[in-house]
Order: C-alpha cells, then sequence, then structure tokens
C-alpha cells in the first residue's frame, strides 16, 4: 500500500486543512504514517507568519527529501504563497501548491506520478475576489475535538502581517456546508467543535458584497451570530469554542447574544498585539487599549470569570522602554489567562519591514522574558481562582505518566486537566465527567 506522511506547521486553519488533505490521500488508497517514517510521498503544509516559520518550513522539505531520496515531496500552504523569487522551496519540493488548491492534493499528486510533470507549481493569484475553496471534513483521528474552518482570507492589513498576501481576501463557507460537516462528524463521535478561520470576524461580509473586496472595517456580526445559533441547536454538539476574534466585534449586542448560547464555551481570544496606544496605531490595529479593555470588561459581565487570551508582539519598530512598559502593565490590568507571545519578525512586503528602529533580536529576547514572568503570574492566579471549584471536563486521551493511568481533558474555559482514573471509573475520550478541580 502507498504511504503518506504529512507535517503541518502553523495556525488551527492549516490543522483543519492538514485533516482534508489526509483524508483526501486516504481515499486515494494511501496509508498515512508519521512523518519520522519512511514514506512514498511527504507533504508539509507550510508557514510562513514569521522568519522561523519560514525556517522551519524549508527544515522539514529538507528532512523529507533526506528520509527518502526517492520519494515525492509536496511544499504547500502560506510559505509556498509568498515565496516567490525565492530558492525554497522551488528547489527542493518536486510539487508546490498555495492556498486554494489544497482540497485537489490527491487529484495533483496522482496526475504527476502518472507522468504530467509540467506543472509543478499550482499557485493561484489571491490578489482579488477568490472563490471560497471548496474543502469539506469526514472523519478526524481524534474523535473528541475537530477544528471547523469557517472562512479564509484577511482584509486588515495590519502593518506587520504577510498573511493578507499569503491567504488573499475574505471569502467564506456556506452555512449549509458548515453544518453538514459538523453533522457528519458528530456521528463520528466529535462532541467539541472549534470555529476557526484567517478572521472570523469578518465571516459572512463577502456575502453581502459578492465580487468586490470586503472593507477592512466591516465585521460580520449578524452572520456569525446566526451560525453560532444554528451549530448550537444541533444535536450532539456539546461544546463550541471560538479561535481568535477581532476585539472590534465585541459590543454589547454580540457579547449578550454569545452568552444567550449555552454550548459556547467561556474561552475568548482577542489578539491584542500591544499594550501601548501608539505602538497599536504604527501597527494599523484600528483600536485602543481603553476600547479593548470595555470588550474584556463586557464579557466578565456577561460570562462567570471567562478565560481570556491573547497575542502579544514585542519588539515591534520603534517600540521604546516606556511603550513595552505600558504592554506589561496594561497585560496585568487585563488579567489574561494566556498570552501568546511573539517576538516581532521582519516580513518583506509589509509596511513594517521598512519602518525606522527596528529592534535588535537581543532586546527582542529580552522583552519576550519578561513578558513571560508576567504571563506565567496571570495564567497561575486565574488557575487558583478556579481551584477547589466544580467543573465539566471533556476527557481527549489516556496518558501515562510515572506509572500511574491518567485521563487528560480540558475544562470549557480551557484549563487542562490530568487525573487519576478512579477505581471503577470507565472514563474514556469523549467522555465529560464533573469534577472538583
Amino acid at each position: 500500500m502507498k504511504k503518506a506522511a504529512f507535517h503541518n506547521l502553523g495556525c488551527k486553519v492549516n490543522a483543519y486543512e492538514t485533516d482534508v488533505m489526509e483524508e483526501s490521500l486516504v481515499r486515494a488508497g494511501y496509508e498515512i504514517v508519521p512523518f519520522e517514517e519512511e514514506a512514498d510521498v511527504y507533504i508539509i503544509n507550510t508557514c510562513t507568519v514569521t522568519n522561523i516559520a519560514d525556517r522551519k518550513s524549508r527544515q522539514m522539505i529538507n528532512r523529507a527529501k533526506r528520509k527518502n531520496p526517492d520519494a515525492l515531496v509536496v511544499a504547500v500552504g502560506c510559505y509556498v504563497q509568498t515565496s516567490e523569487g525565492q530558492d525554497a522551496p522551488k528547489d527542493m519540493a518536486d510539487i508546490k501548491v498555495g492556498n486554494n488548491e489544497k482540497g485537489k492534493l490527491a487529484e495533483i499528486i496522482e496526475r504527476y506520478k502518472a507522468g504530467d510533470k509540467e506543472k509543478t507549481e499550482i499557485v493561484d493569484d489571491l490578489k482579488g475576489p477568490s472563490p471560497y475553496e471548496d474543502m469539506q471534513l469526514g472523519r478526524i483521528s481524534e474523535h473528541t475535538r475537530a477544528y471547523i474552518k469557517i472562512q479564509d482570507g484577511c482584509n486588515q492589513f495590519c502593518s506587520y502581517c504577510i498573511i493578507p498576501m499569503a491567504r488573499g481576501r475574505v471569502r467564506s463557507r456556506s452555512k449549509e456546508e458548515i453544518i453538514k460537516e459538523i453533522e457528519g462528524l458528530v456521528r463520528e463521535g466529535c462532541r467539541e467543535f472549534i470555529i476557526t478561520g484567517i478572521h472570523v470576524s469578518s465571516y459572512g461580509t463577502d456575502f453581502d458584497i459578492p465580487g468586490k473586496i470586503v472593507p477592512s472595517d466591516t465585521f460580520g456580526e449578524k452572520r456569525l451570530l446566526d451560525l453560532l445559533r444554528a451549530i448550537n441547536e444541533i444535536p450532539g454538539v456539546d461544546r463550541i469554542r471560538l479561535s481568535s476574534l477581532e476585539p472590534r466585534i465585541m459590543t454589547e449586542s454580540f457579547v449578550q447574544a454569545l452568552a444567550g448560547l449555552q454550548k459556547l464555551c467561556p474561552h475568548f481570544h482577542l489578539s491584542l498585539q500591544s499594550g501601548s496606544d501608539t505602538v497599536l496605531k504604527r501597527m494599523n490595529r484600528h483600536y485602543d487599549t481603553a476600547e479593548y479593555l470595555e470588550c474584556v470588561e463586557r464579557l466578565r459581565r456577561c460570562f462567570d470569570d471567562p478565560a481570556i487570551t491573547t497575542d502579544i508582539i514585542v519588539g515591534f519598530p520603534g517600540e521604546t522602554e516606556e511603550e513595552f512598559v505600558r504592554t506589561l502593565e496594561f497585560a496585568q490590568k487585563a488579567g489574561f489567562f494566556e498570552i501568546h507571545i511573539f517576538k516581532y519578525s521582519r516580513r518583506h512586503g509589509t509596511v513594517a519591514a521598512g519602518m525606522k528602529g527596528q529592534i535588535t533580536e537581543a532586546e527582542k529576547a529580552a522583552r519576550s522574558d519578561r513578558l513571560e514572568e508576567v504571563e506565567k503570574k496571570l495564567e497561575d492566579s486565574y488557575r487558583e481562582r478556579h481551584s477547589g471549584k466544580r467543573a465539566e471536563v471533556l476527557w481527549e486521551e489516556e496518558v501515562e505518566e510515572d506509572g500511574k493511568r491518567l485521563m487528560r481533558g480540558h475544562t470549557r474555559e480551557y484549563i487542562e486537566v490530568k487525573m487519576p482514573i478512579p477505581e471503577g471509573a470507565k472514563w474514556k475520550a469523549g467522555d465529560i465527567s464533573e469534577i472538583t478541580l
């Protein structure tokens, strides 16, 4: 049996698309094996959000070539989409597939193996309006949770971000297709669904302006709520979790509507990027820290101590010590559960790449360390507040630590839990238990 191995880099959207591509190759007669094993085909779903992501993409392509020089190596995704004019991955991968063509991967591979090797680089131009690529997930290896992609592309053009060039403009998936996919995954045993996309807050805005570029300040509150309400009504769906949302979508009416969805988890990721208003302005983020804090306060009024997580970039061009200290202070004021910390990465083609005052790597690392200290204290504080409370845990897998059998899962707030299996209990992946944290 032909063997294929996948390696996924990057975001939740990439994770979803990797699941779909794996399923398409299984239907084409391939056995999916770990990337470390010898395979006939290696597929690397690349990322380009940072220089480190670029480097990892190149490394994995090279690793596949070394593992089996006779294997077919396929690079797909964001790094391929934005690497025009670069040596890699053009000279390393046999086939290069950009975004909006991943759903055809099995067909592309089979055509190449049949001798059609003229078109080895399939990269669409995503600078203008594009259709949403039809992808459908029928089953996944992890039977408790599934990522559900509802849209692609971004029109925000933050000054540091390469993603609009890699993913193109906003394009959304129909509600009917999303519901159909979730219903199928419920039958496969999935109980929690993570709603994801490149810019989830823009979901459905392109439905209202077909064939045109959606303005960057347009958000899809009504369309997104309509979708979430429909998912909330699907029998067998136990949890709905949202991935990153735009802070500006969190209006009073939107937050109150979210609070009315009993299956929605009280876990919200609102990307901040900086706690300094002057840095936010240079980033082209279209809100200030006061507006952001109002969004956080609305969530806390409508939900019981929700988990609020965020992203912060340190070392943005021109970031002074005073501006960075404001970020440290704001993080503590907002009381985040977790902070995903990124050192600013200069991306060719973005506005920020040409800004004066580029920060040294040493200073970025030092600031990252200082923010990590704050993040650790905030995370510990949130966990301590929930210690001793009753909580529902969705068990995801059985693990072994120090010779003990443990069940691992997450609460609705996404607090990780590991517990010994009580004597006589028959916990298994997919079960939900109420425990004391």
